[in-house]
């Protein structure tokens, strides 16, 4: 960060460690009249405040262990610089909090959404997933993922699918594609017909064996060997946006979490832009995640996976096979509700709202909703988190 300091326009200094946070703030800045720096290493805020007289600066009141407001107190001693805090929380004890400690204005961090979707086995199931998608697009999502089928059973499903989203929607589409039954070349045209049909967005994971979860995994022959190897491929084909998988509780073929952390970290040396975690429970595991994450050098954002429960048994059975504990507390919330499906919708909604409102408040402001194809729960969610249609904010 050198910015000539000769230069008339006024200097803005936004501080921010989340990438997708620092991306929005650096595009929302980017029409003001004004030289605009952008960083989320605080050794590197720390120089520039010490270097340079920045007429406004903008802090992420949430990092960790208070530095924002010690950031806070750098630049105004010494400069005496009004400073904006930029916050995930939305109540107004948080927001008298920060203007005391001195922040002249308080901004609260945009919410990211994104979605996913698996691809339709019937027409039935079509009609399903497109009213979902039809649904949930005004709410204007980061992106859209596809799935593959166990084995990269429906392979040819989810490139259709794909296709259509590009085609008759705004959406932005991420396709997933795994390492499983198919050899490099095959995978790699794959990648290519992608790029070629405006897909910029790729979900890249090992997949599941084709005999399904439990079975032994086995890789292609010709193929890639493992996840790390499938990201390095698609980085050399393509500028894509690639997502990969991690685990607050371990995946469940791995002999300890640190063995997982290892694979993230290489998975983010390898090209990674983000990781969307597998759905969890408790909020706990995630933020457990995020430390032993950052020690690591892990630097990439972990987006929380949330699992709306539709239906308790088969929530649990997921998380049963996925490795995802079960809280006690949670299955008594649906106890005694098998026959009734109406009493059953608002405590799913109930929970899942309970669950991104704790993580509202300790500062995660992106989230990615397994839909299960259906939007009406994780609508809801939105709404709840605040979210309103594109349409109504434009004629509001």
């Amino acid at each position: 960060m050198n910015p000539a300091t000769t230069s008339a326009l006024p200097r803005l200094l936004l501080v921010e460690d989340d990438p997708i946070s620092a991306a929005f703030l650096r595009d929302a800045a980017s029409a003001l009249p004004a030289e605009v720096h952008v960083t989320g290493n605080l050794a590197e805020a720390r120089r520039a405040i010490a270097a340079m007289d920045f007429h406004l600066w903008l802090v992420d009141a949430n990092l960790p262990d208070g530095r924002g407001e010690t950031l806070l107190d750098a630049a105004t001693s010494r400069h005496r610089t009004p400073a904006i805090a930029h916050t995930a929380a939305d109540d107004a004890a948080a927001r008298d909090h920060l203007l005391a400690a001195g922040f002249v204005e308080v901004l609260r961090k945009p919410l990211g959404v994104s979605f996913e979707f698996f691809p339709p086995k019937t027409d039935e199931m079509e009609a399903t997933l497109w009213a979902s998608i039809q649904r949930l697009a005004p709410l204007g999502p980061r992106f859209v993922s596809v799935t593959y089928g166990a084995g990269g059973s429906t392979r040819e499903r989810t490139h259709a699918t794909v296709k259509r989203i590009v085609a008759e929607t705004e959406l932005t589409p991420a396709a997933h594609l795994t390492c499983v039954a198919a050899a490099k070349d095959e995978v790699n045209e794959v990648v290519r017909s992608y790029k070629e049909a405006g897909v910029h967005a790729i979900v890249a994971l090992r997949g599941d064996p084709v005999e399904g979860l439990g079975a032994a995994f086995a890789a292609h022959p010709q193929g890639y060997q493992s996840s790390v190897d499938l990201v390095a491929g698609i980085r050399r084909i393509g500028d894509f946006d690639i997502s990969v998988s991690a685990y607050p509780e371990k995946h469940p073929e791995s002999a300890s979490l640190n063995e997982d952390l290892d694979m993230l970290k290489a998975k983010q040396d390898a090209g990674a832009n983000r990781a969307i975690t597998q759905f969890f429970f408790d909020n706990d595991s995630y933020f457990r995640y995020l430390d032993k994450a950052d020690a690591r050098g892990i630097r990439i954002p972990i987006i929380p996976g949330i699992l709306p429960v539709q239906n308790f048994k088969q929530a649990a059975g997921f998380a049963r096979r996925a490795g995802t504990s079960v809280p006690d507390w949670l299955a008594r919330r649906f106890d005694g509700l098998d026959g009734d499906p109406e009493t059953r919708k608002l405590v799913a909604a109930a929970v899942a709202v309970e669950q991104v409102y704790d993580l509202l408040d300790r500062g995660v402001t992106d989230f990615h909703f397994y839909t299960m194809n259906r939007a009406d729960l994780v609508f809801a969610i939105c709404h709840m988190l605040g979210m309103r249609p594109k349409a109504d904010q434009a004629a509001a």
